[in-house]
């Protein structure tokens, strides 16, 4: 597959990332409710994808997102900087001290195990990336002067607000200007929309965004409820071996959006919170490639493995433009990624190359 991609030496960054990323706080191996400890981390839908393709991939990444200027927010910038992802593109809005004018967004997360779910329970209302709007961002001299590669963005960040609607058309639209290829994840969360118009809110936004979008990623549920595509099959069904509900949904995709050159999804079986099948496909090239299945996956920390699959993928398509081999590449890094707490991976290449070709589980020395 052709995605035109700008030469790296004209560009400063191989990828950015736009979307909001929040203080994680786990508990653990124990309950958000009975809590006493937390653990802090980085963590948001966007982001995860850039860190990815940092610390795994080595590639030169930046994030675009917004802080309030306080001591969360400067904690937030130093995770991010451990991460290797360069901070410089961060807007800092000044706030004041009880977080009316825009405050900084906190995840609390539980991991799950066995026959209880994780659990999630954000407090996000009124950050500062969504309140920011696209004239805090210069989104010019972003993807025109410095030069971008890959642009990454999704609905999570869409859905946090009109002025974050706003902001995500005036970057994809920017970034196609100068010819950087963008990659955009539905991930739909109904309660997310629910504020600004709900579901018929959700469609408008994203028809409208993947008109310019060159990769979607996204499962059977994204695409019905943010494209209004139909598909037949219950969830069960689609994500076993049958995967006619996924062919159907991704030639929907791309007869109403021919600009799309890939599309892809993860597929997972859900047994436990703890032991999930896992896989994807990918289509390209009017072909659907299918990764290798990962049959009782053992999970510590599910969150972020959609993320992390999605920058596996990327990577894969960046450095080769085969779709199969992408797809792998996102397959193997978002199981691994899977195996560690938190958000964001502690995977590095050799580890998911030695995954995908068959490596085991024995001792390394």
């Amino acid at each position: 597959m052709d995605l035109n991609l700008r030469k790296s030496e004209e560009c400063k960054y191989d990828a950015v990332s736009l979307g909001e990323v929040m203080l994680r706080l786990d508990p653990g191996e124990g309950r958000i409710r009975t809590a006493r400890n937390f653990r802090a981390w980085e963590g948001g839908g966007e982001y995860n994808v850039i860190r990815g393709l940092r610390r795994c991939f080595g590639m030169h990444t930046a994030v675009i997102t917004a802080f309030a200027e306080n001591e969360v927010g400067m904690l937030m910038e130093d995770f991010i900087l451990q991460g290797g992802v360069d901070t410089s593109l961060i807007k800092w809005m000044k706030t004041d001290g009880i977080g009316r004018v825009c405050r900084n967004g906190i995840n609390f997360t539980e991991r799950g195990f066995g026959i209880r779910g994780a659990v999630g329970c954000s407090d996000r209302a009124n950050t500062a990336i969504s309140k920011a709007g696209p004239k805090d961002f210069d989104f010019e001299y972003i993807f025109g002067e410095l030069g971008v590669r890959w642009l990454h963005t999704g609905g999570i960040y869409a859905a946090l607000s009109e002025k974050s609607c706003e902001t995500v058309l005036e970057a994809i639209k920017t970034a196609k200007k100068y010819g950087t290829v963008v990659s955009y994840d539905l991930n739909y969360r109904p309660s997310m929309w629910s504020a600004i118009g709900g579901q018929e809110k959700a469609q408008e936004v994203n028809k409208e965004i993947a008109k310019y979008v060159d990769v979607m990623i996204g499962n059977e549920e994204d695409f019905t409820a943010c494209l209004g595509f139909e598909i037949e099959g219950n969830d069960a069904d689609l994500k076993e071996l049958n995967l006619d509900g996924y062919k159907k949904m991704i030639n929907q995709s791309v007869q109403t959006y021919p600009n799309f050159k890939a599309v892809a999804t993860t597929l997972r079986t859900v047994k436990t919170a703890t032991v999930n099948d896992w896989g994807a496909i990918c289509w390209a090239d009017g072909r659907i490639y299918k990764s290798k299945e990962y049959k009782g996956l053992e999970i510590m920390d599910r969150v972020g493995g959609g993320d992390s699959f999605a920058s596996g993928l990327i990577y894969g398509l960046m450095t080769t433009e085969d779709a199969e081999t992408a797809v792998n590449y996102g397959a193997a890094h978002g199981a691994l990624a899977m195996t560690t707490p938190g958000d964001t991976t502690m995977a590095n290449k050799k580890e998911v190359e030695a995954v995908m070709g068959g490596a085991g589980a024995r001792v390394q020395r």
